[in-house]
């Protein structure tokens, strides 16, 4: 008996790939800033003495230039510099307090960096007065609804502005929180500030989009976000992202906060894949191979 061989011929398209980001390119004084072809690492700086993660480790001015000094070194992309804590339960800061801790910081590593400066707050007159101190970047986790005079000095100095999803405040936001539609309600809020971004005369390719993990989040909701991070992609801005050592991440490993580098590690590996444009962090030189890796793996071609 005769065998009969079939031949089928397989007709192959590559796949539509979520990690495949679209880029962006931004102003920043001095020169621009390109989104979307490497994943950019973002160094925390934190001028505080009670954060939750590294608290009065750079309260002093000398000991903070220092460090933003080592993670440009390091190889961070930004560096974000913040004097307010934002840890769950926190009070706000008084104006003149933050001023007296982030204006000289910003001041000194202008002057030595050619990397961006980002300043972290919600206040229209620290965001004012760092950009004149020679920050380039607003970073603002109130999404823009802290300050409502926010949004017209991003306008007035042309800067990148970051704006995050919060529910609540620092001190009330992880008061059992709850969503009925997670990233159709993150995706809305953070379309409402991008509204009310562009209606203040900023231009909207000038706007960064970050959804919050860890502010107003239940362990869970921080697991889908990342999982669904792409959704964001409807925005059309890129996405930044923090998961630093945050609390989810010890929740699920039963880790305290010094104890949560690979977890960490871990997320920012996923993030990237999932179409992050910037990742925030404290710990720049091990994320930077960790993106640097995850980045050959995107940008391979079959």
């Amino acid at each position: 008996m005769r065998s009969t061989r079939l031949s089928v011929k397989v007709h192959w398209r590559r796949p539509d790939h979520n990690g495949r980001r679209k880029t962006f390119s931004l102003r920043c004084r001095g020169g621009g800033l390109k989104l979307g072809e490497k994943t950019l690492v973002m160094g925390v700086l934190n001028v505080t003495p009670d954060s939750f993660s590294d608290g009065g480790l750079f309260f002093e001015p000398a000991k903070a230039i220092e460090h933003g000094l080592k993670m440009a070194e390091e190889g961070a992309d930004i560096i974000d510099v913040g004097g307010e804590s934002s840890r769950p339960g926190s009070d706000p800061l008084p104006l003149d307090e933050e001023l007296r801790r982030v204006i000289p910081v910003i001041e000194e590593l202008a002057s030595r960096l050619k990397i961006p400066i980002s300043v972290d707050t919600y206040k229209s007159q620290v965001a004012e007065r760092a950009i004149e101190a020679g920050a380039q970047m607003i970073n603002d986790i109130s999404g823009l609804r802290f300050d409502p005079q926010m949004a017209y000095v991003a306008a007035r100095y042309d800067s990148p502005l970051i704006i995050m999803h919060i529910k609540g405040t620092p001190k009330t936001m992880q008061q059992e929180p709850f969503y009925e539609d997670l990233m159709g309600e993150i995706i809305a809020y953070l379309h409402q500030a991008i509204e009310k971004a562009t209606s203040a005369g900023v231009d909207p390719q000038q706007v960064i989009v970050d959804p919050g993990i860890g502010f107003g989040k239940r362990v869970q909701d921080n697991l889908v976000i990342l999982n669904r991070l792409h959704d964001l992609n409807v925005l059309g801005r890129p996405i930044l992202i923090g998961t630093s050592r945050k609390s989810f991440i010890g929740a699920v490993l039963g880790l305290e906060v010094h104890q949560r580098m690979i977890g960490t590690l871990a997320t920012v590996a996923v993030a990237a894949m999932k179409g992050a444009h910037i990742v925030r962090v404290h710990d720049v030189a091990p994320v930077k191979q960790v993106v640097d890796m995850v980045d050959a793996i995107i940008n391979a071609e079959v």
